[in-house]
């Protein structure tokens, strides 16, 4: 009796279990609102670098996070940096500047991006990177532009004159993001 018991309570406490962790995959009930004012926080920051992320959310099935990105001045003829996601797609939309955005092709002297640092922690998941030697596709973007740059493609800007800023819609069907990450000055 005592074995049917414990059997009993341990199938319970199982199957109560089965239901916290079935949660995750269910997508959430309510919208999650980025604010102008929460870009323009985050934008104003006086540190995060270049790639900041503002919010990763669960989706059940996936996650998606969205970041903003600025490109500061290129120097005309310098090497062109290369970067790839393995399992995030990134969708750029151009909210200020102007830059040239090579996409695809060859890179030379590529190698992962640290696994402890904040770029694959947070932003974009496993990552790397290199030099462009010869890119796939060349294209002028500027305010209002959307590219759409699928995982395990490298991208990199050049002829940015001042600067180019852009908001990243970041889907991650593999859940390498961190589920609920809000950036610091957005945390209320």
């Amino acid at each position: 009796m005592k074995r049917i018991t414990l059997g009993a309570a341990g199938v319970l406490l199982t199957l109560s279990q089965a239901g916290i962790f079935s949660q995750g995959a269910l997508p959430p009930k309510l919208a999650t609102d980025i604010t102008a004012a929460d870009v323009q926080t985050v934008i104003k920051a006086p540190t995060g670098g270049g790639d900041r992320q503002m919010k990763v959310v669960d989706m059940g099935k996936y996650n998606v996070s969205v970041g903003v990105l600025r490109r500061g001045k290129t120097t005309p003829g310098a090497p062109v940096g290369a970067i790839n996601h393995e399992h995030v797609t990134e969708v750029y939309y151009v909210i200020s500047g102007t830059g040239t955005l090579l996409t695809g092709g060859a890179v030379e002297n590529a190698k992962p991006l640290p696994a402890d640092g904040e770029i694959v922690k947070v932003a974009v998941g496993p990552s790397n990177q290199g030099t462009f030697k010869q890119a796939a596709q060349s294209r002028k973007v500027g305010p209002g532009d959307i590219i759409i740059i699928p995982p395990g493609v490298y991208h990199g800007f050049t002829d940015v004159d001042d600067h180019v800023e852009y908001v990243s819609v970041r889907p991650d069907p593999d859940h390498v993001l961190p589920s609920g990450y809000v950036h610091p000055l957005l945390k209320k």
